[in-house]
């Protein structure tokens, strides 16, 4: 069974943690324990059926006294698939939040509530998934039962988020009726909504096919670190151990190691006690060169023919995640990109997205909470980067505090231009 990685989001109170409980509970993926504990926490509520937004709300409760949690991940299968959920908060303050939801997700689930329809938070939350190559989303329209199961307010909703859709680029919509809170059109079909030839939310999980980008990329290997035994049973051992962040690579292929430029050959490739002819995308090993290198943490194996170069300025679109302070120009930050950590200057606001009106706003004076824009930094040392777009493991990076090593912000390549001292292969 192959995985899909989903990112939930939508605004307060629109059905977010029910429509995620249906969907556990509805596919039998809750276990007997946490089922009675739901059932005695529904009647303490006076409530005479099951509240299912109790499965996620625990995580929310924390969240009210204090603890800071991101992103709430859950896990299920069906006979067809397995599925990783990334629950994103829905007030606006966590906005910044669906940054770490959705940086790994295939596609998006934005609901709205068929009463208010397409709100703020859809287009930002929109927005978001757009910037973070996301093409394909799946818009919730929840409680239809409170909205009388009206095929016109579905029709009108749909229509109006075709629109910004568009606007934003996002190639692939699919718009589906439901309400989470009887568990219409989630996992079973409802005679209410007989008017609606589509799928089922979880039919529609099940069957779309989204193609990894990873796994069709240029070959990249950032090495986390140099394994070096140094014991009588492997004496000349020397490996560098990573997780291939995209493309693929077997022994004896030809590769660069950036930014050093040196080319030499893969000897072999270890995964715990075993040997591979292969490694792909998502794949956590150790990789043996036919030379020894000056290589280490934040060096980048590439194909020999690869004519990607390291680059010392980059322009990204760019969340803005701290409270305390904006992003302005000439701050200098630290960035970390896959396993590099450089140090890095604002040379430049290019502009700022609008999420009301979904525009650029042209040189703005300074980024802010949950702002979204795109910046320009000076490096001090080059990095290996690709384009977001055509590799988000090598195209995504984060912003540190150099005082504080707080993160402060997320961001993608959208552009770079080669260091002028890139080393020659």
């Amino acid at each position: 069974m192959d995985l899909l990685r989903f990112v939930t989001a939508g605004s307060v109170d629109d059905g977010k943690s029910t429509l995620i409980g249906r969907l556990l509970y509805d596919t039998r993926q809750v276990f007997e324990d946490t089922l009675a504990s739901i059932e005695r926490a529904s009647h303490a509520q006076g409530l005479d059926e099951l509240n299912l937004a109790l499965l996620t709300d625990g995580l929310r409760a924390e969240r009210e006294q204090g603890i800071t949690i991101d992103v709430a991940y859950r896990y299920f299968a069906t006979p067809r698939r397995k599925f990783i959920i990334a629950d994103a908060p829905g007030h606006v303050q966590y906005t910044r939040n669906m940054v770490t939801g959705a940086s790994t997700a295939h596609l998006a689930l934005i609901l709205v509530d068929a009463r208010k329809g397409v709100v703020e938070q859809t287009r930002r939350h929109s927005a978001l998934a757009a910037l973070l190559g996301i093409h394909h989303v799946v818009l919730c329209v929840n409680k239809m039962d409170l909205v009388g199961w009206s095929e016109a307010r579905f029709r009108e909703i749909e229509e109006e988020y075709r629109a910004v859709a568009r606007s934003l680029g996002i190639d692939a919509v699919t718009v589906v009726p439901l309400a989470a809170l009887t568990g219409a059109n989630i996992v079973h079909r409802s005679g209410e909504l007989g008017w609606y030839d589509g799928p089922t939310l979880l039919e529609f999980l099940e069957a779309v096919q989204v193609p990894d980008p990873a796994r069709r990329a240029p070959f990249r290997f950032p090495v986390q670190y140099v394994i070096r035994p140094q014991s009588r049973e492997f004496p000349d051992y020397r490996g560098y151990a990573g997780t291939v962040a995209a493309g693929s690579v077997r022994v004896g292929d030809a590769v660069r190691v950036l930014p050093l430029g040196a080319v030499t050959q893969v000897s072999a490739i270890d995964r715990f006690e075993e040997s591979l002819s292969e490694a792909s995308a998502g794949d956590a090993v150790t990789i043996r060169l036919t030379d020894e290198l000056d290589a280490g943490r934040g060096s980048m194996l590439v194909a020999a023919h690869d004519p990607i170069a390291p680059v010392d300025v980059v322009e990204a679109d760019v969340c803005w995640m701290r409270e305390d302070a904006p992003l302005a120009p000439g701050q200098q930050v630290l960035l970390k990109q896959t396993t590099r950590r450089t140090r890095a200057v604002v040379e430049s606001l290019i502009d700022r997205l609008d999420v009301h009106q979904l525009t650029r706003e042209p040189s703005p004076a300074q980024l802010r909470l949950n702002d979204i824009g795109r910046v320009q930094f000076r490096l001090m040392e080059p990095v290996v980067a690709d384009l977001y777009e055509a590799c988000r493991e090598t195209g995504a990076f984060i912003i540190i505090d150099p005082a504080t090593r707080h993160t402060t912000g997320a961001g993608m390549t959208r552009a770079a231009a080669p260091a002028a001292a890139a080393g020659a292969g």
